[in-house]
């Protein structure tokens, strides 16, 4: 009981001074703080000013396995989007974490990263791990087999305007052509998540 209690008597401070106007307390336990908040309880507007998704992304996921003999098998790519959006549509009462999970993990991923995909901060490297172990829990989750390297591709398709409500335009012929196709660097997956 006492645990409890001290471990959300510690969270909620972390919180707010997380959300604080900048003060010498925060400023001095700001490290601190961060690691606390990110990537799990991270706080934004989002929920009261939205912005709408402009673009879709398919994030896929394929593993490599170095075999007895020394060769190397790559799997074929694995669509991690779609196995969220079957969880969504398949359940009555989607958890936010199943909507949003990896969405939100590979724009931090993106916000942080350069074209490069080297991070260059602490908190980069630690959204480049988060957004590895999700991939490889769920592709562990639905294949069978080890693996010791896992590969994301990411292909960004903009959204079309909505359908005409009457007959009097024409629809679109040919559905929007990707955006923008990027394949991420192989990253190590041990036993541990690390």
């Amino acid at each position: 009981m006492a645990l409890c209690l001290a471990v959300s008597l510690v969270h909620v401070v972390m919180v707010f001074l997380h959300v604080a106007p900048p003060n010498p307390v925060s400023q001095r336990l700001s490290r601190q703080v961060t690691a606390w908040v990110y990537p799990l309880f991270e706080q934004n507007w989002r929920l009261f000013a939205p912005e709408p998704e402009s673009v879709n992304r398919q994030i896929s996921a394929r593993t490599a396995h170095t075999a007895p003999d020394g060769t190397v098998q790559v799997s074929t790519w694995f669509d991690l989007t779609a196995v969220d959006g079957s969880a969504v549509r398949h359940n009555v009462f989607p958890s936010h974490t199943t909507q949003n999970m990896l969405r939100r993990a590979w724009t931090s991923y993106s916000e942080l990263h350069g074209a490069d995909d080297v991070p260059s901060t602490e908190r980069a490297l630690m959204m480049q791990k988060y957004l590895r172990n999700i991939a490889a829990q769920r592709v562990a989750a639905h294949r069978r087999g080890t693996f010791e390297s896992i590969q994301l591709r990411v292909i960004t398709t903009p959204i079309g305007p909505p359908a005409p409500v009457s007959g009097d335009r024409p629809a679109a012929a040919t559905p929007p052509a990707a955006l923008d196709t990027r394949l991420l660097p192989w990253w190590k997956v041990t036993s541990d998540g690390n």
